[in-house]
């Protein structure tokens, strides 16, 4: 037996996995669908949200991820969130986790994004968690 190896890197047997990811989103409207993020495994638990990669300046966007395509608020992992720091490609911005979500185990297969307040621009989104079932 060789100590020195853990087995295979699989989602459901380390943490902090990328679980979701949307590429070129548009903030441009103010929608409850912005886009859909396919979730890795059938529950999780959600770590960190981060948005980069802005096409143009993202920093008066206001944007949600929830559980839900139809917008209630009470389905929010991460709450109202304004892109501040989202100003071009090199910059990135992590978003505060709901109360809620520090604590819960979702099953969702999918992840939404809201937009609340538009703006002429588009960036990309990684939902990073734990996978408990894969």
């Amino acid at each position: 037996m060789n100590a020195n190896q853990v087995g295979p890197l699989r989602g459901d047997s380390f943490g902090n996995f990328a679980i979701a990811t949307a590429v070129n989103v548009p903030l441009n409207a103010v929608s409850n669908n912005a886009a859909v993020m396919s979730v890795v495994g059938t529950s999780y638990i959600v770590r960190r949200v981060t948005f980069n990669n802005a096409n143009a300046s993202a920093a008066t966007a206001n944007v949600s991820i929830i559980t839900s395509s139809d917008g209630n608020a009470a389905n929010a992992v991460i709450t109202t969130a304004k892109l501040s720091n989202v100003v071009s490609t090199t910059t990135y911005q992590d978003a505060a986790i709901n109360a809620n979500a520090t604590s819960n185990v979702y099953s969702s297969g999918a992840l939404w994004v809201k937009v609340t307040t538009a703006n002429d621009a588009t960036c990309d989104i990684t939902v990073y968690g734990d996978i408990v079932n894969l």
